[in-house]
């Protein structure tokens, strides 16, 4: 038992850079204090909370993007600007609704945790590619040098504005009514069939996202009690994906890119993820999945999902 703790935590300091992990705060005071309907409210404020970042932060891209010069470097500009109005709108209502500090995007851990998830979504996907290369699954060619700007941008849009929404308020405030498992469930079902309007988008793809990363980029946050690491790996992948393979991201076009990945005609969807791209893919399917399950295991064994009080 003694060495079984040592290396869960010992794999927890290396997944935080040393930072250790922490109870993920659920809320107990203000609008979440224990009492009557508590599972109502929660709901509820979880509701208000996710529009309240979405009417702020996207607005705010959409607004900038008009503004400012039509350049690539300024398009990353007003994607930055976004996630950080999203951050802040975050911060500000839960202090205010809540009556405590935010300490999942607490900022004394947020440069290492950023630095372990960017190193493992690339990873991740870097993997992938190399199962479909492999197989001969896909066909990747070099395209020389491309600008950055707008798959950065995008990356960092999807990663911190969709990790506030899903992560730092439905996963944890559906934790609060009803429990981890309920939690997840719902958190991961939503993101996966979110995307089930995207270009190329099948029922299979949105299954194989909520699968993938609902329950990896939530394993994450449930191990850490941050969701630093989670925006990494989001924003990694994403990156990875669009702008150094040059493959679809979610359906759609991720901007330009170094190189271009194309699934080898005749082949089917299932196993390369077709149109929408290798997210939809078995491979993918099965290296998100085991890391999701083996950080759940983690996070169990660390007693982040030990009965709150």
């Amino acid at each position: 038992m003694r060495s079984t703790l040592f290396s869960v935590a010992g794999a927890a300091r290396i997944l935080t850079a040393g930072q250790g992990v922490r109870p993920l705060e659920l809320g107990e005071r203000r609008f979440l204090h224990p009492g009557p309907l508590r599972w109502l409210r929660a709901v509820g404020w979880a509701v208000a909370l996710f529009f309240l970042v979405a009417l702020a932060a996207l607005p705010t891209i959409e607004v900038l993007g008009q503004l400012l010069p039509q350049t690539d470097a300024a398009r990353f500009v007003a994607n930055l600007a976004g996630a950080l109005v999203a951050l802040a709108v975050y911060a500000l209502a839960v202090w205010l609704a809540e009556g405590r500090r935010p300490s999942e995007i607490a900022l004394k851990p947020m440069l290492p945790e950023l630095g372990v998830g960017l190193l493992i979504g690339s990873a991740m996907f870097a993997a992938v590619m190399g199962i479909m290369a492999g197989f001969d699954l896909y066909e990747i060619r070099s395209l020389g040098a491309a600008s950055v700007w707008t798959a950065a941008g995008r990356a960092v849009q999807s990663g911190v504005v969709e990790e506030i929404m899903i992560r730092a308020i439905l996963l944890r405030l559906v934790w609060r009514a009803f429990g981890p498992w309920i939690a997840f469930a719902v958190s991961a079902a939503l993101f996966g069939f979110g995307h089930i309007a995207n270009p190329n988008a099948t029922a299979f793809a949105a299954i194989c996202i909520a699968l993938e990363a609902g329950i990896m980029l939530g394993a994450f946050y449930a191990l850490t009690g941050r969701i630093w690491v989670s925006i990494g790996v989001h924003a990694a992948w994403n990156f990875t994906q669009g702008y150094l393979f040059g493959a679809a991201v979610s359906g759609g076009d991720f901007g330009p890119a170094i190189a271009s990945s194309t699934a080898r005609p005749g082949l089917p969807e299932w196993l390369t993820g077709g149109a929408f791209g290798p997210e939809a893919s078995l491979p993918a399917l099965v290296v998100c999945t085991a890391v999701g399950l083996a950080v759940m295991v983690l996070a169990w064994r660390a007693g982040q999902f030990a009965k709150r009080p």
